[in-house]
């Protein structure tokens, strides 16, 4: 993997790690036309994965700041209810934790089994993801002012169900929220923080796999200088992807992505059958 192609896929997935298109089927899509193997790939994939949790954390951290600053802030654990804003967010950010952790912990080796099926199934999810797309944006519910934890366990299982490639782990949370009646404003927000503690934890096991394999052995085909050229794009355009697609949640504009995933998944399909 030279500069240019770390370059490209950095970009790739910074921008689609939040604009709800998904950034696995287009990196899928971009090793497929680059002719990267899966083994080449996990170390740029970790990279990239952890640069763009960082921006995250750059463009919301005075939330992150606020959940903290609110679970070590005196207040009553006999009830939900009697718990602060803050602390009640996290804990909704670990309800929606459960049903990825569970299809991490024991069907890790099924979906990565899909992974590797090729560009077919990265073209029908991205037709889902339009589909989910299109059918939140016409859809009007009754919005409500805030996330609750039953609410934060049902878009964590849209969650848990994008780890399929080409299923678009923003677009599926933030039209499951829209569907369920969350205010728009909120929840693109808490569709960025509760992907952190996921993401983190499996980059941890890839890290541990590449320790295993050896350092030399995990950067074969990769250099140093692509590596930190893929870790910084995705920086980059991450930071402004997150903020951008903050704003297009709150105006609601999210029928082009539906348009645009459907495209893609067509074209994706052509080629996955030819």
């Amino acid at each position: 993997m030279d500069w240019l192609e770390a370059l490209i896929l950095g970009i790739v997935q910074g921008l689609t790690e939040f604009l709800p298109v998904s950034s696995s089927g287009h990196l899928t899509i971009l090793s497929h036309l680059f002719g990267l193997s899966g083994e080449t790939n996990l170390t740029m994939i970790v990279a990239l994965h952890v640069a763009t949790v960082l921006s995250t954390l750059v463009i919301l951290w005075k939330e992150v700041v606020w959940i903290f600053k609110d679970l070590f802030t005196k207040q009553s654990w006999k009830s939900y209810e009697g718990l602060n804003e803050g602390t009640r967010y996290a804990i909704n950010i670990l309800i929606s934790m459960i049903p990825v952790g569970i299809v991490g912990l024991f069907f890790k080796d099924k979906v990565e089994e899909i992974f590797g099926s090729g560009l077919l199934i990265v073209g029908i999810m991205l037709l889902v993801t339009a589909l989910l797309l299109a059918f939140s944006y016409f859809a009007k519910p009754r919005q409500r002012e805030r996330i609750s934890g039953w609410h934060a366990f049902i878009i964590g299982i849209g969650q848990a169900v994008a780890v399929l490639p080409g299923l678009s782990r923003s677009g599926t949370t933030i039209a499951t929220g829209l569907l369920l009646g969350n205010k728009k404003e909120s929840l693109a927000q808490f569709s960025f923080l509760m992907v952190i503690p996921p993401v983190l934890g499996e980059a941890l096991l890839d890290v541990m796999d590449i320790c295993q394999q050896g350092f030399g052995a995990a950067m074969n085909g990769i250099s140093s200088g692509a590596l930190i050229v893929g870790f910084v794009s995705a920086f980059v355009t991450g930071c402004l992807a997150c903020k951008w697609m903050i704003n297009i949640v709150k105006k609601g504009k999210l029928i082009w992505f539906a348009i645009y995933c459907a495209i893609v998944g067509i074209l994706a399909i052509c080629f996955g059958l030819c």
